[in-house]
């Protein structure tokens, strides 16, 4: 509608900026994250989503170029536990791993959003996290898998952090 961001959405992107804000993209379209991404001096977060070939109207699924729009600023894409994407905890290992595939381990992470999820979840409660880790294991080394449960995002935070 507007380009995918307004003048004023950069003004608000470097005003986060400044304050140490950590600007977060989920809901926006691959043109606003592009137009954020030019706009940012800090990372960006995509805190719940996964990886599509054909995305669909009113989705949180992106494609490659958007995953890669937001590691390019050096941030994380956090991969949602939607049960109709990812039917067990193995599948969504599976998603951590495809993102990881297009992006870099360095910018992949733990989905949030939990509460927003449009039906069942992959993992109903954070008391799931060590069946995810232990299938993280099977796929990524143990330093690996400590980015992805929360790593990436404590180096995004600490670099939004004012200098």
């Amino acid at each position: 509608m507007h380009g995918g961001l307004t003048a004023f959405g950069v003004e608000v992107i470097r005003r986060c900026n400044q304050l140490g804000i950590v600007v977060d993209v989920a809901h926006g379209t691959y043109e606003l994250v592009k137009k954020a991404a030019s706009a940012t001096t800090k990372p960006l977060v995509l805190s719940h989503t996964s990886l599509t070939e054909r995305p669909a109207a009113w989705t949180r699924r992106i494609l490659p170029d958007h995953a890669r729009a937001i590691a390019a600023t050096g941030g994380v894409i956090g991969i949602w536990p939607v049960l109709a994407y990812f039917p067990n905890i193995v599948a969504y290992a599976d998603g951590f791993a495809h993102m990881v595939d297009v992006v870099g381990i360095n910018h992949v992470g733990l989905g949030t959003d939990q509460l927003g999820l449009p039906g069942g979840s992959t993992m109903p409660s954070y008391a799931d996290l060590p069946q995810l880790a232990a299938a993280l294991r099977g796929k990524f080394s143990p330093e690996e898998t400590a980015k992805l449960l929360g790593g990436n995002y404590r180096r995004v935070f600490a670099a939004s952090l004012p200098s």
